[in-house]
């Protein structure tokens, strides 16, 4: 796979870590041979109007505060059913590096990391740099805010050079920057943070997964799992959800870091799975959703980690799932393969509702704002939005890579590779448009 940009990171040399596999031995020849199709299992727990039981989050401003929006990292904004396009630019913000991650946003500001490690606190109003604090070299990930503490928290890579190793995990105050705190991560870490009751969790190249006092960054606990984790974990059902690149998924004891169960893909009798786990997990309707690097989109049940079903696309699924309800088609699954194509799945029964061809592999992962959903192409480096219910597309926009769009109830933030743009609605009316 072809780097969008000039460094190396984990996900990108996955191609040469796939031809070693092979090589490695019989064993994992006959696995890959043996990748099964597609798997449903009806009869495995399904909750439709089950929702994830973190409480919700007192705030005095909106906040978009991590990557996915909300705890179980849905990547659904239902108030988005006021900001659909057309829409006229009210200001752009050029980088002048690599954007692989969104930003996230309190209140006024938008706080974010670009790819070679600088940190950002933009005004959302005028898009003016109010702060930067170069606080690595090498990054991928979006940051998480906690105003109730002043602080922004940042996952970095590599603290010198672009090859991922010698990071950090820095708390930085959102009103100038300054580092409040900051902690070694030996194996460098792109998993993006989840901050929840005083706790921010987090997981690192080397398949420890962190739960620090926001604080302070006081260790709680530590968790090690098989392989690197680089997405970042999910919270719902009173627990933490996450996978890794040996093909596990787990859920754990939040408060504790004790593990509740593991459950693989299709590599169970040998012990590991049949690929990689890239992606940050969805949790709705009581279960788990997540994609894999074997091509397929996989659901396990939040409780007991069955495998519920596993739908195969064409390629990698780095992506990390969104998920909806919307009334007249039911709990649906979104995401997009490197196959070019984006799909739409039953959540129930991995079922593919409609698919959209995109014209270029699909790495990044969707939002959904009210009933569109929004996704970047990084083969073409566009933006596109589509009708949840049908896929027919309603928006494209000549900029995208990976995360296409964050909001707040009266605009759309949309992450270009560069670029990052504040979109504004023309009308309060549903309408087709480019912006």
């Amino acid at each position: 796979m072809p780097p969008p940009g000039s460094r190396l990171t984990p996900r990108r040399v996955l191609v040469a870590v796939g031809v070693l596999v092979v090589l490695a031995g019989a064993a994992a020849a006959f696995l890959v041979l043996r990748s099964p199709g597609n798997v449903s299992n009806p009869n495995v727990e399904f909750r439709p109007s089950a929702r994830p039981d973190a409480p919700a989050r007192p705030a005095a401003q909106f906040q978009w505060p991590w990557y996915g929006y909300d705890a179980a990292r849905t990547r659904l904004f239902a108030s988005g059913d006021r900001l659909n396009p057309p829409f006229q630019v009210g200001w752009r913000f050029q980088d002048y590096a690599l954007l692989e991650f969104p930003p996230v946003l309190a209140g006024h500001r938008l706080y974010l990391i670009d790819d070679n490690g600088s940190a950002k606190a933009i005004d959302a109003r005028t898009g003016r740099k109010l702060w930067e604090t170069r606080v690595g070299s090498l990054a991928a990930a979006s940051p998480a805010v906690d105003p109730s503490l002043g602080l922004v928290f940042f996952p970095v890579l590599a603290v010198h050079g672009h090859t991922p190793g010698a990071g950090r995990f820095l708390a930085l105050a959102m009103s100038s920057g300054r580092v409040v705190w900051s902690r070694p991560v030996p194996a460098g870490t792109e998993s993006s943070p989840l901050v929840w009751d005083g706790n921010v969790y987090f997981g690192d190249q080397s398949g420890t997964v962190y739960s620090l006092r926001a604080a302070d960054g006081h260790v709680n606990w530590t968790f090690h799992a098989a392989a690197a984790v680089k997405g970042g974990p999910a919270l719902g059902y009173g627990r933490l959800y996450f996978g890794d690149y040996s093909g596990r998924v787990y859920a754990l004891d939040p408060l504790t870091g004790r593990r509740i169960w593991v459950d693989t893909t299709s590599g169970t009798e040998f012990g590991f799975g049949s690929g990689n786990f890239y992606s940050t997990p969805a949790l709705a309707f009581g279960r788990v959703y997540i994609g894999n690097t074997d091509g397929r989109v996989y659901s396990f049940a939040a409780g007991s980690g069955a495998l519920a079903w596993a739908t195969a696309t064409g390629a990698y699924v780095y992506a990390s799932p969104a998920v909806a309800d919307l009334p007249g088609v039911g709990p649906t699954v979104y995401v997009g393969s490197y196959d070019g194509n984006f799909y739409a799945f039953n959540a129930h029964t991995g079922a593919i509702r409609w698919r959209y061809a995109a014209g270029g592999r699909i790495s990044g992962s969707a939002t959904i704002l009210g009933d569109i959903v929004y996704f970047s192409t990084l083969g073409v480096r566009t933006t596109t939005g589509l009708d949840a219910r049908t896929g027919r597309r309603v928006f494209l926009w000549h900029d995208g890579a990976f995360n296409p769009v964050i909001a707040d109830p009266a605009h759309v933030y949309l992450t270009g590779y560069s670029t990052l743009y504040e979109l504004i609605p023309r009308s309060a009316g549903t309408g087709a448009g480019t912006g």
